[in-house]
C-alpha cells in the first residue's frame, strides 16, 4: 500500500496544471491517469487567451514554446455570426499585428495540447505521473482515500484528493454530489473535417447561431494541416424538449445549409463524429469537501456562452495547488477548511460565467441578437466596444444594464 499526500486524478489540462503549480512550490504529487499519452479528448480545440495566460503563471517560457510546436495554429479572435447573418467580428486584441504581435490564442487537437503539459509534467521529479491506471474505486478511509485500480493489484492512500476526471466523474457523483442538471448542461458533437474552404486567414473561430438551430450553435475552427474541428452545441434540456437528433442537425446543416453547402462541397470527413457532454458553469456548486477538491469539468465549470473549458480547468488547478499548499501547512484538510478554495475558483470565475449565462439566455431572443451584431457590424466604435466585452470583465457588465440595448437600438 502506497502512502501520498497529495494524488490528483486525471492528468488533463486542470490536473496537470496543479501538478506543475505543485511542483513549482517543491511539493510532491502522485499524477493519475486511465490513459498513457499522447490521447484523444473530445473538444472543440480553442486555446483562449485565458489558457496562454495560465501557461505564463506555471512558466514565463511555456505560451512561447506552444507557439513553437507544429501541432498548433496561432488564432487572432472569434466570429460570431447571428441568425440573420450578421458577422460580428471580435479580434481578441485590437489594432492586432500577426507579424509582429504574440497571438492571445490558439488552436491545437486535445491529443497535442494536453500531452504539451504532459511533457512538461515528465520534467519535474517532484510530479510522480502513474499512465494507464484505470482507478475503479474511491474509498473514504482515516488518512483520507484508498484509490483501487480495475484490477485490484494497485493501490494507494492519500490524505488530499484532487478530482480532475472529467464531466463524467463518478467521484464528482457519488461522493461530492453533484447532479447533472438538463438545464446546466450541454451536448456537443465534434468532427474533423480535411479541406473546408472559407477559413479566416488570421484563424478566426466562427461561432454560427443559425435560427432553425436556436438555441444551439455550429462551429468551424480552423486546425493546422487543412483540417477543420467542426461542432455543434445545445442546452441537454433543449435537446431533450424538442427530441433534437444532433447528429442529423449536424449533418443537415452541412448539406443543407447554402453557405456551408459550398464550404463543405470538396470536404472529407476523417474519422467519426463524436459525443460529449458538458458539464456547465451556470450554477454555483460546493466543490470541495473533506479531503478533497473538484478541478475542472469535475466541478462543472464550462463556460455556458462559448463552450470552453479548457481555461476555467487550469484556473481552478492553479488554486487547488494553493490551496493544498495550506492543508499541507496547516495539517488541516477538513471540508471548512477546504471552502476557500471554493471562494477562490469563484471568486475569480463566478462573475465571467454568470455573464456568459445571460448571454447565453439571449440566444432565446434572435431579434435582439440580431440587432447588436447588425450594429455592431457596421459601427467601428461599437464593434471594438462589444469586442472587449469578450476579453475585459468590466465592459461585459454593461450587458447586464438594459439602457445599454436602447442606446444600441436608437442611438
Amino acid at each position: 500500500m502506497q502512502q501520498h499526500n497529495i494524488c490528483i486524478l486525471g492528468a488533463g489540462p486542470g490536473g496537470a496544471t496543479a501538478a506543475l503549480h505543485l511542483a513549482n512550490k517543491g511539493i510532491p504529487c502522485t499524477l493519475l491517469d486511465k490513459a498513457v499519452f499522447p490521447r484523444d479528448k473530445v473538444c472543440g480545440d480553442a486555446l483562449s487567451g485565458k489558457v496562454v495566460n495560465e501557461l505564463r503563471r506555471i512558466d514565463a517560457s511555456l505560451p512561447a514554446l506552444l507557439g513553437e510546436q507544429k501541432e498548433q495554429l496561432p488564432s487572432w479572435g472569434i466570429h460570431f455570426i447571428s441568425p440573420a447573418g450578421h458577422k460580428l467580428s471580435v479580434p481578441f486584441k485590437h489594432n492586432y499585428d500577426p507579424t509582429q504581435d504574440t497571438p492571445s490564442g490558439y488552436i491545437s487537437k486535445r491529443i497535442d495540447f494536453d500531452n504539451f503539459l504532459i511533457e512538461q509534467v515528465r520534467l519535474r521529479p517532484e510530479i510522480t505521473l502513474l499512465e494507464g491506471v484505470d482507478i475503479a474505486k474511491v474509498e473514504r478511509n482515516d488518512q483520507g482515500f484508498m484509490l483501487t485500480d480495475k484490477s485490484g493489484q494497485f493501490q494507494l492512500n492519500t490524505r488530499l484528493l484532487i478530482v480532475a476526471n472529467g464531466a463524467h466523474s463518478a467521484f464528482a457523483r457519488h461522493e461530492a454530489g453533484i447532479k447533472q442538471e438538463p438545464e446546466h448542461y450541454c451536448a456537443g458533437l465534434r468532427a474533423y473535417y480535411k479541406d473546408v474552404t472559407g477559413l479566416d486567414k488570421d484563424n478566426f473561430i466562427e461561432l454560427h447561431f443559425l435560427k432553425d438551430f436556436l438555441p444551439g450553435y455550429f462551429w468551424i475552427f480552423p486546425l493546422p494541416g487543412g483540417y477543420a474541428n467542426v461542432g455543434v452545441g445545445m442546452l441537454s434540456e433543449t435537446v431533450s424538449q424538442k427530441k433534437v437528433n444532433l447528429k442529423k442537425e449536424m449533418l443537415r446543416i452541412i448539406e443543407n445549409h447554402p453557405e456551408f453547402r459550398q464550404r463543405f462541397a470538396n470536404a472529407e470527413l476523417m474519422g467519426d463524429i463524436k459525443g460529449y457532454g458538458l458539464p456547465l458553469g451556470s450554477k454555483k456548486r460546493v466543490i470541495s469537501g473533506d479531503n478533497y477538491m473538484l478541478v475542472g469539468d469535475a466541478a462543472s465549470l464550462i463556460d455556458p456562452f462559448t463552450g470552453e473549458g479548457i481555461s476555467n480547468a487550469m484556473i481552478s488547478g492553479r488554486w487547488a495547488a494553493t490551496q493544498a499548499e495550506l492543508c499541507l501547512q496547516q495539517q488541516n484538510f477538513s471540508a471548512d477548511f477546504m471552502q476557500g478554495y471554493d471562494k477562490a475558483v469563484y471568486n475569480r470565475l463566478w462573475k465571467e460565467l454568470k455573464l456568459s449565462r445571460r448571454m447565453q439566455r439571449l440566444l432565446d431572443y434572435p431579434w435582439l441578437f440580431n440587432q447588436v451584431a447588425s450594429k455592431a457590424s457596421k459601427n467601428q466604435a461599437l464593434a471594438e466596444t462589444i469586442s472587449c466585452m469578450f476579453t475585459d470583465l468590466d465592459l461585459r457588465e454593461r450587458l447586464k444594464q438594459p439602457s445599454f440595448y436602447l442606446k444600441l437600438l436608437f442611438n
